[in-house]
């Protein structure tokens, strides 16, 4: 059965429903930041615990929403706390910010940025940095997210890091969702779909009103850039 491997969609309804579609997938494995800075917070909520056979875990995302004073303070990260907090209710922040941190399937770590953070993470080329942030993961394939950015390459350790890319989000200067496909025969298929995005940024404003942080937010989808 193949599994779906969806991360950072980031409230944007439209791009999950888009990849739903192209995917046909039995399985998923979701990989944290649901919900905050999108513009449907609930409803992509909803429609992800509508999907079968899904195995969560929790991403910065959804710790910043429960704890805003762990979150960076300005005005673009604190707004969209504020605002998807509002959305989701106490009930659902703290269910998905008790999600676990990593997760192993089948001989393959997910975790949202690397085995040690939420919010340090592995690059399309080498960092000084990415011995420590594999930690003590020692499975032959590590699967995460965080950067928006979708790409595959080996560690030097010989690991195989996978970034899906972001569904809701990306940041590659490519607008359409990116999502990737983990065959039966345990291949990795990154694949990219397109989707009305600029509905997509025009919601957050329409939503949640204009100010800086919706504006921003709009921006970062509509152009696929930071």
């Amino acid at each position: 059965m193949t599994t779906a491997l969806l991360y950072d969609i980031h409230g944007n309804l439209p791009a999950l429903e888009a990849v739903l579609r192209d995917a046909g997938a039995g399985r998923f494995v979701l990989g944290g930041d649901y919900a905050l800075f999108g513009p449907w917070p609930a409803e992509t909520i909803a429609a992800l615990r509508a999907l079968p056979h899904a195995t969560w875990i929790r991403g910065n995302g959804e710790r910043w929403t429960a704890a805003a004073r762990q979150a960076p303070d300005n005005d673009v990260v604190q707004g969209a706390i504020q605002a998807c907090a509002g959305a989701l209710g106490e009930a659902a922040v703290a269910e998905l910010a008790a999600l676990p941190e990593q997760v192993v399937l089948d001989g393959t770590r997910y975790c949202h940025a690397s085995p040690i953070s939420d919010v340090r993470s592995f690059m399309p080329e080498p960092t000084d940095d990415e011995q420590e942030l594999l930690g003590a993961a020692g499975e032959p394939r590590l699967v995460f997210g965080h950067t928006h950015l979708q790409f595959a390459r080996a560690s030097a350790s010989g690991i195989e890091l996978l970034n899906p890319g972001s569904v809701g989000m990306p940041f590659d200067g490519d607008v359409r969702a990116a999502y990737a496909l983990l065959r039966d025969d345990g291949t990795i298929e990154r694949r990219r779909v397109a989707y009305d995005h600029a509905a997509s940024a025009a919601a957050v404003q329409e939503r949640f009103g204009s100010s800086g942080w919706t504006e921003t937010i709009a921006r970062r989808i509509s152009t696929a850039r930071l």
